[in-house]
């Protein structure tokens, strides 16, 4: 697993051993993910949920991305994020958090441009915290969900309006946009 493009290209990252806490995304996957969001990444404040050994969130910020809060769980997971930012040269614009995502969102005060979801599989944690994620996403902010193909989303949510589906192989992205202010 490495970071694929952008001022920290080609660092290795660690993940924790096994797929019970994290599992990591793709090359294939990630580079559609960000492909979607290049345009709207430089200076974005990025939300990294269930960030596992936070790779989405690096690589958002090797893109551009101005910051970026890392949200995981499980303290092993939590380490690896420390580790990987500073293999990636970005601890100076992350912020790691170890706490539940309901707990997290349910306490933030901040608003993100940019938030990438990427929780446990087959649990059905998406459409029951997407909720919760339009409250802290940002007028005209970007939510990327990634989940199975038989995941279950809405197609709107609290001011987030489902704009596109990508199918790679057993993986979907669902991409969100958060209505604008008038």
């Amino acid at each position: 697993m490495r970071v694929i493009s952008g001022s920290a290209r080609g660092t290795k990252l660690a993940a924790l051993p096994g797929e019970d806490i994290t599992r990591p995304t793709v090359d294939r996957v990630k580079e559609g993910m960000f492909s979607a969001l290049q345009f709207i990444l430089p200076g974005a404040k990025v939300l990294d949920l269930f960030a596992g050994s936070g790779q989405l969130g690096i690589e958002a910020l090797s893109r551009g991305a101005a910051s970026c809060v890392f949200v995981d769980q499980d303290r092993g997971a939590v380490r690896i994020v420390e580790q990987n930012c500073r293999a990636a040269g970005v601890q100076a614009q992350s912020q790691i958090r170890n706490t539940r995502a309901d707990t997290f969102l349910a306490s933030c005060g901040e608003q993100f441009h940019v938030v990438l979801l990427d929780p446990p599989y087959r649990h059905d944690t998406l459409a029951q915290i997407l909720p919760q994620v339009a409250r802290v996403t940002a007028p005209g902010g970007t939510v990327l969900c990634e989940s199975e193909l038989a995941a279950s989303l809405p197609d709107e949510c609290e001011g987030l309006c489902k704009k596109k589906q990508y199918r790679y192989g057993t993986v979907l992205v669902t991409r969100y946009e958060k209505e604008r202010e008038e």
